[in-house]
């Protein structure tokens, strides 16, 4: 059996900031304190552990894909439009406030207040 996730290490300026503006858009609980992280668990047991940035430098960009429902992603995106965040059909910001259809589903990208490029999908890539 290959091994499974079980958590990941987000970088941010501000950790509860970062992940409440994920929990936001994704209707989640508050993220919990966990030792210097803010963790947000997800819904197959991967918790994502935002930490603040140790560094004076820029925060490399990660990309997080999250599989969702057809009714999540229409809860989802009506929060992006809502918000007015610019969002994107694929990853290198072609198509500007354009959804894509890859694989028979649906599929936006945002970016966090970080930088990271988060990504929601209908159908799985694979």
């Amino acid at each position: 059996m290959p091994a499974r996730l079980d958590h990941t290490i987000v970088h941010s300026r501000d950790r509860f900031a970062s992940a409440r503006w994920l929990t936001g858009l994704i209707d989640a609980p508050e993220p919990k304190p966990f030792g210097p992280f803010a963790s947000v668990p997800l819904a197959n047991g991967v918790t994502l552990d935002y930490a603040d940035e140790q560094t004076d430098g820029e925060i490399v960009s990660q990309h997080l894909a999250f599989l969702v429902s057809e009714q999540e992603f229409d809860e989802i995106f009506g929060r992006i439009q809502e918000r007015e965040l610019p969002y994107w059909a694929d990853p290198m910001h072609g198509g500007p406030q354009e959804i894509n259809h890859r694989f028979g589903g649906r599929g936006v990208y945002v970016d966090d207040p970080d930088g990271h490029s988060i990504e929601f999908i209908t159908h799985t890539y694979v």
